[in-house]
């Protein structure tokens, strides 16, 4: 029992020693509490460590209503005991009848049928609100002890408050509450600590962190107070607390003795061997857990433990989904090592082949590297290599990968395929001859049974990313893969782009068009950086045609499908925007060319001993790009880098083609073949530099004026300027018009 004094709230209300997190003001929290509606009871459930006892306190000191506080122990699953306290209490704000402490006095009391009834009584017969706080409830588990409780709410004065604080559901018709409206519920996601409330709470406590050293502990600890509180504790005698910040974890001495003392102590030990063994999970489930324990129920386990005093967090609200809170997880793996050897790579082992069956590789994969199984992680890798390298995933490869020793990977055929098709997108041909050539020892040494569908996609990879032997070679080898792989491999949209541009780098543009337009569709739903690679390639072919329009679509096409799927960084991404340049250049796009021609030449610049057709083909079309916004010197500088590569490619008759094309259009002399100018606006084009009007200029030329009007939006559009004076001036500069006098010119 206590009095009402706000002194007296304070020295009860004050947090266990060693978690002293009440130093640090939570005004948002507090706001909550503070809630004016006329909801009865307000019920604030967290694990130990989350202040509440705390926010209670602070909001006992700012709100005006007296507040009647009692913490509950062992003693009050006694109902009499517990009504009895309760009734001593509230004498506190208001006289209680003595009939209830009558009827609690005698050998046998009547709690439901005599006292509750009584105390009711006397209560609605209160004028004044108050605020009745019940703390620790979690200590009264009995369900007929607290089942008066509600009643007692109901009966409480207008504007009074029941306020119950505990570690885990109490027994209570929770359900009818929270459906009559009757419940304002204050939970730890409330109670977790903000980026700057947690920056407070380390200071106050004598650690000395910067700001990002903060951020990141306020991160681990997911905004527990107790946690937050626990590691300066702990960092606090360390040399350096900003980088042994880098290493705190609920694997910590200090925090693991908090977690065992206030969560764990007590658990019936097949509970805490279900903790222990699930802590290999980052999300829960029962079907997950009795499948990686090997036994039933588990989802009534988790309904339960969710429940009770842990860091057990669910994820919906359908009770199906869970997870640990970090440091809880992170100091019950630390267990789970010092148990039986083994036990963890067996957990993760079935954990992989779970999430496997149900094609989640995102989580079987690392599961199967926490087993330390590494051929069958080789073969979930591989298994998604294709698909994740081509739609902006590659991070997640490279991660994967980067979990092995290169030992582990040369002796792994899977793994090398893996690396290699990350190298090819990076451009790194050295590394895909490298790892493909690893892949087939690898394959020569061992028995896999699908050593032969692996010996055809290396080849494919290299065909693609190295191709020294020539267009004609790498057509050939494309074709042998395309046919001997399955149906539904993402590698066969890759085989169709290659043999597409062996097609159309030795003339042949319909065998071409029919094979990139394949690639193109098999791309779309496996392989999206092909798909963008097969569009762009189709938009030279209708360059090579003349069909500008055709070939804009195309390009258009391409980068957006690389925008969608996080491709534009891509290094192989640097022919889509040499192609893109080349058209919207053609266009008279000039601006949106420029910057097409900066993120190709960047892209360019990272390449490595890739194919040589691809860097020959990418700097022509960047080269004619550049001469088309009047770079001749870049221009000039990008052919003669193709020419190196355009003369390892004898077989390739087209590029060829495109370089001489290229160098003459770096010649000044050709400026008007560079423009692509239609005969009509290229007359309207040299009246511009005159006085006349456009409707003047209409008669002279025998046309309309909206005629007119078009063909100067037309030469506006197509020169990258927006005014007549604009447009004089880049003809000009272009040789496109003479800088003379001309008779009536004007001097806009």
């Amino acid at each position: 029992m206590t009095t009402s004094t706000g002194a007296e709230r304070r020295r009860i209300g004050r947090p266990p020693p060693g978690v002293r997190e009440g130093l640090v003001p939570r005004e948002r929290l507090v706001s909550q509490l503070l809630n004016p509606s006329e909801t009865r009871i307000t019920l604030v459930v967290a694990p130990a460590g989350y202040g509440k006892t705390t926010a209670l306190l602070q909001w006992s000191a700012v709100d005006e209503r007296p507040f009647v506080w009692f913490s509950l122990d062992e003693r009050h699953r006694d109902p009499a005991s517990l009504i009895g306290s309760l009734a001593r209490a509230l004498t506190e704000v208001e006289p209680i009848d003595d009939g209830v402490f009558d009827a609690l006095a005698t050998p046998r009391p009547n709690i439901a049928g005599v006292v509750v009834p009584r105390l009711c009584e006397s209560l609605l017969a209160a004028q004044d609100p108050f605020v009745l706080v019940l703390d620790d409830v979690h200590m009264a588990r009995g369900r007929d002890a607290l089942r008066p409780l509600v009643r007692i709410a109901d009966s409480l004065p207008a504007g009074s408050k029941l306020v119950l604080s505990s570690r885990d559901e109490p027994p209570l018709p929770l359900a009818r509450l929270r459906a009559n409206h009757a419940l304002v519920e204050i939970g730890a996601r409330d109670l977790v600590m903000t980026e700057s409330e947690g920056a407070c709470l380390l200071a106050a406590a004598g650690l000395g962190v910067d700001a990002d050293a903060a951020a990141r502990l306020v991160e681990k600890t997911e905004g527990w107070p107790a946690g937050l509180y626990l590691a300066a504790l702990s960092l606090g005698r360390a040399d350096d607390p900003n980088r042994a910040a880098e290493d705190f974890a609920g694997a910590d001495r200090v925090v693991a003795d908090y977690l065992r003392d206030e969560l764990i102590a007590g658990l019936p030990a097949d509970d805490l061997a279900f903790l222990v063994r699930t802590s290999v999970l980052d999300r829960l489930s029962g079907r997950l857990c009795d499948a990686v324990l090997e036994r039933e129920g588990s989802g009534e386990i988790l309904r339960r433990l969710s429940r009770s005093n842990l860091l057990l967090i669910p994820l919906d609200r359908r009770d199906e989904a869970y997870r640990y809170h970090a440091l809880l997880r992170e100091m019950l793996e630390a267990e789970l090592h010092r148990g039986p050897p083994g036990e963890g790579r067996r957990l993760h082992a079935r954990a992989s082949a779970w999430y496997a069956e149900r094609a989640d590789f995102d989580r079987a994969v690392p599961h199967a590297i926490a087993a330390g199984e590494v051929e069958r992680a080789g073969d979930l890798i591989w298994g998604r290599a294709a698909t994740y390298s081509s739609a902006g995933l590659e991070p997640t490869l490279e991660r994967w990968l980067g979990s092995f020793t290169e030992e582990q990977i040369a002796a792994t055929p899977t793994l090398c395929l893996a690396l290699a098709t990350c190298r090819l997108s990076q451009g790194n041909g050295a590394e895909v001859e490298q790892w493909t050539a690893t892949a087939l020892r690898a394959l020569a040494a061992g028995d896999r049974d699908d050593r032969e569908a692996l010996k055809v996609t290396a080849g494919a990879i290299k065909a693609s990313g190295v191709a020294t032997d020539g267009v004609a070679r790498m057509r050939e080898d494309s074709v042998r893969a395309y046919d001997r792989l399955p149906e539904d491999s993402p590698w066969r949209s890759l085989c169709r782009f290659t043999e597409g541009v062996g097609y159309h780098l030795a003339g042949d543009r319909r065998a071409a068009r029919q094979a990139l337009a394949e690639g193109a569709r098999r791309g779309a739903a496996l392989a999206p950086h092909v798909q963008t690679l097969c569009l762009a390639q189709l938009a030279l072919i209708e360059l090579d045609e003349d069909d500008l329009d055709a070939a804009s679509g195309l390009a258009e096409r391409s980068l957006a499908t690389a925008e969608r799927h996080g491709l534009n960084e891509y290094p192989t991404s640097a022919l889509l925007f040499a192609v893109a340049a080349l058209v919207r250049a053609r266009h008279g796009r000039a601006a949106d060319a420029r910057t097409d021609v900066k993120r190709a030449a960047a892209l360019l610049e990272t390449f490595s001993e890739l194919s040589p057709w691809y860097e020959a083909e990418a700097r022509i079309a960047l080269a004619r790009a550049l001469a088309l916004l009047d770079d001749i010197p870049r221009a000039r500088a990008q052919l003669a880098d193709a020419g190196r590569f355009t003369t390892q490619v004898p077989d390739a008759p087209v590029l060829a083609d495109w370089s001489r094309v290229a160098w003459r259009e770096t010649d000044p002399e050709t400026a008007v073949e560079r423009w692509p100018l239609t005969p009509a606006e290229l007359r309207l084009l040299h009246f511009m530099p005159t006085h006349l009007s456009f409707r003047e200029i209409a008669e002279q030329l025998v046309v309309s004026a909206n005629t007119v009007k078009t063909q100067a939006q037309a030469i506006y559009r197509k020169l990258g300027v927006s005014s007549r004076a604009e447009a004089v001036a880049c003809a000009e500069a272009a040789g496109l018009i003479e800088h003379r006098d001309v008779p009536g010119r004007t001097h806009a």
